[in-house]
């Protein structure tokens, strides 16, 4: 039996949005529909919209202009292309503009395998950070931060309130602590007891993990986290150059 597969809800979007842009029905310097009117003409979530124009303003698209709106730049150039990484985006999220609740905030001893990517030593607490996003009004994404005790004391990572400006900007600011770079890998697995009620799928459903490593430009651990998402409700796309 042939399989269908039905892109996510913004993936459909951008796809559209993508094919105006090439035609000309949306030329380089116009303003796109707003995201009100893109919400009533898809028949989407207000999210939905959001997070396509994010996606197609990170590959060179389209330009926002705060107060204004977004204005189309054309068809990047491959070498432009280049979209965010995934674990580089959730570094700079910020959660007061997302769709979504804190499901978790609190100071845990980790797993071994988190403990030995942080290189806290055993016995040792982290902060533990989990956040839920929502799109359609459906679970997406459980996205899970820790971050080593003595990194996160003095910051807001322990307040139970959406996170402004971003991650990495925030320990910039608090603790003077730069990331350098990132190791990111993907995995598929099943859902954890929390994250199969979170998504409202079973226990043997597949489920999209990547796991990222943030590290100093010494290679110190600063932080580690995980996105993770139904198998049937994302795609992961890489955009590069082939020489």
């Amino acid at each position: 039996m042939a399989y269908e597969y039905t892109p996510p809800k913004y993936a459909q979007l951008i796809g559209e949005l993508q094919e105006r842009i090439e035609s000309g029905e949306y030329p380089p310097g116009s303003m796109l529909p707003s995201e009100h009117q893109l919400t009533a003409e898809f028949g989407v979530a207000r999210p939905t919209v959001v997070r396509a124009l994010r996606a197609l303003r990170a590959d060179g698209w389209i330009r926002t202009q705060q107060g204004k709106g977004s204005f189309v730049r054309g068809r990047p150039a491959l070498a432009d292309a280049e979209s965010q990484r995934r674990g580089e985006s959730e570094l700079d999220r910020d959660e007061s503009r997302e769709h979504g609740e804190l499901v978790e905030v609190r100071m845990i001893t980790p797993a071994p395998r988190i403990a030995a990517l942080l290189e806290v030593p055993e016995g040792d607490k982290v902060l533990c950070r989990k956040r839920l996003a929502r799109w359609d009004d459906e679970g997406a994404e459980v996205v899970t931060w820790w971050v080593p005790r003595p990194l996160a004391e003095g910051t807001d990572l322990d307040r139970e309130a959406p996170l402004r400006g971003g991650l990495r900007s925030h320990l910039a600011r608090r603790t003077g602590t730069r990331i350098d770079h990132a190791v990111e890998r993907v995995v598929a697995r099943h859902p954890d007891a929390t994250e199969a009620r979170l998504f409202g799928i079973g226990k043997t459903a597949p489920v999209l993990a990547v796991s990222v490593i943030a590290r100093e430009a010494s290679g110190k651990p600063v932080l580690a986290l995980e996105i993770a998402m139904p198998g049937d409700r994302h795609e992961l796309e890489d955009v590069y150059q082939v020489n």
